[in-house]
C-alpha cells in the first residue's frame, strides 16, 4: 500500500515537473516571436527607404520630363516660326516669278521696237552704201532755191542726222536695260531660292530635333511608369510587413496570455497535488490501523473507483466530429491543404513571368481553409489578388506567410487567430483570373513584392 501511494506521488510530482518545466518553452516561442518582429521592423525601414529612393528617382525623371517637354515647345515654335519665313519667302518667290512673266512682256516690246530700230538702221547703211553717205546731204543743201530754202534744208539734214544718232543711243539703252533686268531678277530669283533651301534645312534639323525630345519623353514616361509600378509594389509590400508586425504583436500577446494561464493552471495543479497528497497520507495512515475488514472494503472501493476512472476516461477522449463542407480532411503534417481540388498550375515560369504559388481548381460553392495556426495579417480586395487572405505562422520558431488568393468572398479580418483547417474564405474569381481557382502561395519568412521567400507549396502540402 504504502508503494503505490509512493508511485503515486511520484507519478503526480513528475507531472508536476513538467508543467514547470512548460513556461521556458513558451519564454523562448515569445523570444523567436520578438526577433521575428524586429526582423519585420527592420525590412519595413529597408523598404521605406526604397519607396523614398524610388519617389526621388520618378521626381527626377519628372523634371527631365517637363524640360523635355518645354524644349519641344520652343522648338515647336521655331519650326511654326520656320514655317513662317517659308511661307514668306514662297510668296516673294512666286511675286518674283509674275515680275518674271511681266518682264518678259516687256522684253517681247523692247524686242520688236529693237527689230524695228534695226530696220531702219538697215535701211540707213544700205543708203550710205548706195550714196556714200554724206552726198545725199550734199545734194539736198545744193538743190535749194533760195537762202531760206537753204536754212530749211540744213535744219532737216541735222534733224536727220540727230534722229539717227538717237535711235542708236536708244537701242543701247535698251539692250543694257534688257540685260540688266534680266540679270537683277535672275539674282533675285537664285537668292530667294537659296533662302528657302537655307530655311527647309533649319526646319528639317528642327523637326529631328523634335523627334528626338519626342523619343526621349516617352522613353522619360515609361522609366516614369515602372518606378511608380515598383512604388506601388513596395507600398503594398510595406502594408503587408505592417500588417504582419501586428500579427506578429498579437501573437505576441496570445503568447503571454497562454503561458499566463498556463501559471495559474500550474499553480493549481500544485495547490491540488499537495492537497492530494495530504488526503492520501491521511487515508493511508488510517487505513493502516484498521482491520482487516476495513482494508477488504477499502480495496472494493477502489476497484469501484477504478472502474469510474476509466468510464470518464472514455468518455472524455471520444474525439469532436469535423463539419467542415467540402474540405480535404487536415492532415499531420506541418502544412494542410488549403482547398479540394486538382492543380490546375504549378509554381515556376508562365507567361514570361513568375508563378510564385499554386492554382488549385474546382467547381462549385469550395471551402478555402488556412493551411496551418497562425494570425490574419491581411484580409482586402486587391487589383491581381482579387480578394486575398494573407496568413502569418510562426512555427519552431521559423515564420511562415500563406496567401489565399481570388476567393470570392473571405470569411475572417485581419488580426483574426485561425487554427489550421478553419476556413478563411470561398473560391472565386475575383482580381486578375481566368475562371474559378484557389492560387496559394506559401513564403518562408514575411511575403515581399519580388517574391522571393517564395517556396513550391507542393513540397509541404499533401497532393
Amino acid at each position: 500500500m504504502k508503494k503505490n501511494i509512493i508511485a503515486m506521488n511520484a507519478s503526480i510530482m513528475i507531472g508536476l515537473g513538467s508543467i514547470l518545466a512548460a513556461p521556458s518553452v513558451y519564454a523562448e516561442s515569445i523570444s523567436d516571436l520578438e526577433k521575428q518582429k524586429e526582423s519585420i521592423q527592420e525590412k519595413r525601414s529597408g523598404v521605406e527607404s526604397n519607396i523614398s529612393d524610388t519617389e526621388k528617382k520618378i521626381d527626377s525623371l519628372q523634371d527631365k520630363q517637363m524640360t523635355a517637354e518645354d524644349q519641344i515647345a520652343a522648338i515647336e515654335a521655331k519650326i511654326a516660326e520656320s514655317a513662317k519665313k517659308i511661307d514668306a519667302k514662297n510668296a516673294e518667290i512666286t511675286q518674283t516669278k509674275k515680275e518674271i512673266e511681266a518682264l518678259k512682256e516687256e522684253i517681247k516690246v523692247l524686242k520688236e521696237r529693237i527689230a524695228k530700230r534695226n530696220e531702219v538702221l538697215k535701211e540707213r547703211a544700205l543708203s550710205f552704201q548706195e550714196t556714200g553717205g554724206d552726198v545725199n546731204y550734199l545734194e539736198v543743201l545744193f538743190g535749194s532755191s533760195s537762202f531760206g530754202d537753204l536754212v530749211d534744208r540744213v535744219g532737216a539734214v541735222a534733224t536727220i542726222a540727230e534722229a539717227d544718232r538717237d535711235i542708236l543711243k536708244q537701242h543701247e539703252l535698251d539692250k543694257k536695260e534688257l540685260e540688266e533686268k534680266q540679270k537683277a531678277v535672275e539674282t533675285k530669283l537664285a537668292s530667294l531660292e537659296v533662302a528657302k533651301a537655307e530655311l527647309l534645312e533649319i526646319q528639317k534639323q528642327q523637326k529631328q530635333q523634335k523627334q528626338e525630345k519626342d523619343a526621349l519623353v516617352k522613353k522619360l514616361k515609361q522609366q516614369t511608369e515602372k518606378h511608380e509600378h515598383e512604388k506601388m509594389g513596395l507600398e503594398e509590400e510595406k502594408a503587408n510587413l505592417a500588417a504582419q508586425e501586428k500579427a506578429i504583436k498579437s501573437a505576441i500577446s496570445l503568447e503571454h496570455q497562454r503561458l499566463a494561464e498556463l501559471e495559474a493552471a500550474r499553480k493549481k495543479a500544485a495547490a491540488e497535488a499537495k492537497k492530494r497528497a495530504e488526503q492520501e497520507a491521511a487515508q493511508a495512515a488510517a487505513q493502516a490501523a484498521s482491520q482487516a475488514s476495513q482494508a477488504t472494503e477499502t480495496k472494493k472501493q477502489s476497484t469501484s473507483s477504478g472502474y469510474s476512472a476509466k468510464s470518464n476516461s472514455s468518455s472524455s477522449s471520444s474525439p469532436a466530429s469535423s463539419n467542415v463542407s467540402q474540405a480535404p480532411a487536415v492532415s499531420s503534417g506541418t502544412f494542410t491543404r488549403p482547398s479540394a481540388g486538382y492543380v490546375s498550375s504549378t509554381m515556376g515560369e508562365r507567361w514570361n513571368k513568375q508563378h510564385a504559388g499554386i492554382d488549385i481548381a474546382a467547381s462549385g460553392t469550395v471551402p478555402v481553409v488556412a493551411a496551418a495556426d497562425g494570425v490574419v495579417s491581411r484580409s482586402y480586395f486587391s487589383s491581381t489578388y482579387g480578394n486575398v487572405v494573407f496568413v502569418t505562422h510562426s512555427i519552431s520558431g521559423q515564420q511562415w506567410t500563406t496567401v489565399y488568393a481570388h476567393l470570392s468572398s473571405r470569411q475572417v479580418g485581419e488580426g483574426a487567430v485561425v487554427a489550421k483547417g478553419q476556413q478563411v474564405g470561398i473560391m472565386g474569381n475575383t482580381g486578375h483570373s481566368y475562371g474559378q481557382h484557389l492560387h496559394f502561395e506559401l513564403h518562408k519568412g514575411s511575403w515581399n513584392y519580388s517574391k522571393s521567400n517564395a517556396v513550391n507549396p507542393l513540397n509541404y502540402i499533401p497532393n
